[in-house]
């Protein structure tokens, strides 16, 4: 085939046989390439959206029976309203708290001690609990400590916090750190110890060192039961917090519900209350993705 014509032209050999010139493929251009994946998944999130909004209303069923609820009750006198007021008046006071920059400040002011604390939970609790959960005479030498404190409640001791350390930032953040660094400790100890003994005694017939061992075989099979720590103390951390800002805080979303029930104004004090929910709420789901992200290697249950 001539390029300029596209036409066939023969070529013959002595032997009388015809040979035929390669006729070139068209290109594809990357663009074509790329519409047929691009429609492909389109059609797949179509084909899904029915079921994306059922799984949708049905999470969120509950969740709106319950603020229908407590719009409804106040109104109709099932409740005194004076002391539990219909949600649209709470939606109101957040918008305003929120409008003055107070509910950030509060919020901001809590956050920081909350992560404070609950990060360095993370970085004690997790090789605390690896030492403890794989090496015998650390778990006998600091199992009795452990058990003293692990049974003690940190909210009593935050009167201790508060007279060793003070009333400022120190001792709430402090006794975040103390109470978030059960679950985590406790749920790694477990997930080490838990390990499956065939996994470990493969990867021991392989030679593999220690720190190969911990890396290969020790925390990808202990992530899940550590993230259910984490995911516990993360809410812990919030909780505990809140707790402490009520007794000595000048900011906070404690202080600021525990302000708003001293003035009487029961609006703001729930409006505090839902913003610690929603806060509760986001940082599991954070967590949540975190540890998928972390555990992409587990194969699916049908799988």
């Amino acid at each position: 085939m001539s390029p300029a014509t596209g036409t066939v032209t023969d070529k013959s050999t002595t032997s009388g046989s015809i040979e035929l010139a390669p006729v070139p493929s068209p290109e594809v251009s990357p663009h074509a390439r790329r519409v047929p994946v691009t429609t492909a998944r389109a059609r797949r999130v179509v084909r899904r959206l029915p079921d994306l909004l059922v799984s949708g209303a049905t999470r969120s069923a509950a969740i709106v029976a319950l603020l229908l609820l407590w719009e409804t009750a106040p109104r109709l006198g099932l409740v005194d309203r004076t002391f539990l007021p219909p949600f649209s008046e709470v939606a109101r006071a957040w918008w305003e708290l929120a409008a003055d920059g107070q509910l950030a400040d509060n919020a901001r002011a809590s956050l920081v001690r909350s992560f404070s604390g609950f990060g360095l939970a993370m970085l004690v609790a997790v090789p605390l609990g690896l030492l403890i959960g794989w090496y015998r005479p650390v778990a006998d030498l600091l199992g009795p400590l452990l058990e003293v404190f692990r049974n003690t409640a940190a909210l009593a001791l935050l009167p201790v916090f508060v007279l060793l350390l003070g009333i400022g930032e120190t001792s709430k953040i402090s006794i975040v750190l103390y109470a978030c660094t059960w679950p985590i400790l406790l749920n790694t100890i477990s997930a080490v110890r838990g390990v499956d003994p065939t996994l470990l005694k493969l990867a021991k017939s392989m030679d593999l060192s220690a720190p190969r061992l911990f890396q290969k075989v020790i925390l990808p099979s202990a992530v899940p039961v550590v993230f259910t720590g984490i995911r516990l103390a993360g809410a812990v951390s919030i909780l505990v917090l809140v707790a402490a800002e009520m007794i000595g805080a000048k900011a906070g979303l404690g202080y600021l519900i525990n302000a708003s029930q001293y003035n009487f104004a029961i609006p703001q004090m729930y409006a505090g209350i839902v913003t610690i929910s929603a806060i509760g709420v986001a940082f599991n789901q954070l967590l949540v993705a975190v540890e998928r992200r972390l555990s992409t290697w587990r194969l699916p249950a049908d799988g």
